[in-house]
């Protein structure tokens, strides 16, 4: 089993493709790969194809953009620091976007299957609501289910009379994304990936996708994960690339290490609410900066100070809550 590459941010990023189907760890402002975010849009990706279980920060910059295709989700946002995707809304409202709408557990479904390897997985989740309805396969009436997209399946679900009880259930059929970007607190040398805190459904992101690039706080040695086994989520052999980027996650969270930066997702969310707001974002907070070592820089040292957690309670004891 070849052991994972350990790279610089701008060479991981440089292995995706145009039309590349991208999916990520994390969840809303939590754990999100914000640093490979930034460089995706710094080098320009296009035609990029998300499949996720739910959208957040990282995906509506992404849209803003340019650089997505077709987005695939249930629910894009901000959580209290800017509710819905603003970009992501204003794309699919100008029709510049082609998205499919699937429930929470619908998408968990399709990643979970991949996982498995199985090519399906069956559920009465949302039988008989407009989540079924076939008016709305929007990829679908956009006649990409003919076989030319290797993304993009024959049928966005099937209803089956199953036999045993004779009765209709969904088949949702798996999703199996060309990458999956995490950012997590610790990886081994070889790999090894340990997440703190919430997991959300990252293990079945990363065992669904075809090749994997983990951030991490730190790389640290194999022994020390090893002492506790428990504690770790995966082994290696799953992992391609790995980078070691501090503050990779910002502006989101990372459990035990730093709060999201509310502020600062907030101003993201009211400045970019047209097409000309995001180009100017985007020309100080990403064109702006050659590297993400500059932009903690332009962030500066106070502010990142203030959103560090402290390691005996877990969180930052700076912030003001509530």
């Amino acid at each position: 089993m070849a052991r994972p590459q350990n790279v610089s941010l701008t060479e991981a990023i440089g292995q995706i493709k145009d039309g590349d189907m991208l999916t990520f760890g994390g969840f809303t402002v939590w754990r999100r790969p914000m640093a490979a975010i930034y460089e995706i849009i710094r080098q320009q990706k296009r035609n990029l194809h998300l499949v996720e279980v739910n959208g957040g920060t990282h995906d509506d910059m992404l849209v803003g953009a340019g650089c997505v295709g077709v987005w695939e989700s249930c629910w894009s946002g901000h959580e209290l620091y800017g509710k819905l995707g603003g970009n992501l809304a204003r794309k699919i409202e100008n029709k510049e976007i082609l998205y499919e709408d699937w429930s929470h557990i619908h998408a968990l479904y399709r990643l979970a299957a991949a996982a498995k390897g199985v090519p399906f997985l069956p559920t009465y989740s949302a039988i008989g609501c407009d989540m079924l309805n076939p008016e709305n396969d929007n990829l679908g009436k956009a006649g990409l289910r003919d076989g030319s997209n290797r993304h993009i399946g024959k049928h966005k679900f099937v209803t089956y009379k199953e036999p045993f009880t004779d009765s209709e259930i969904t088949l949702i059929p798996a999703a199996s994304p060309d990458w999956c970007l995490t950012h997590v607190q610790m990886v081994g040398e070889e790999g090894t990936v340990r997440v703190d805190g919430l997991r959300f459904s990252d293990e079945e992101a990363i065992k669904a996708s075809k090749h994997n690039i983990i951030i991490a706080e730190q790389v640290v040695p194999e022994e020390y994960l090893r002492r506790e086994p428990t504690r770790n989520m995966l082994p290696g052999y799953f992992v391609d690339y790995i980078v070691e980027l501090p503050w990779g996650a910002h502006p989101t969270g990372l459990y035990g290490a730093y709060e999201p930066d509310g502020p600062f997702i907030n101003h993201f969310f009211k400045s970019t609410r047209t097409q000309e707001g995001f180009d100017q974002w985007a020309e100080e907070w990403i064109f702006g900066v050659k590297d993400f070592e500059e932009y903690l820089s332009k962030l500066g040292m106070t502010r990142l100070e203030n959103l560090r957690a402290n390691p005996a309670l877990g969180y930052s004891s700076k912030l003001k809550r509530g």
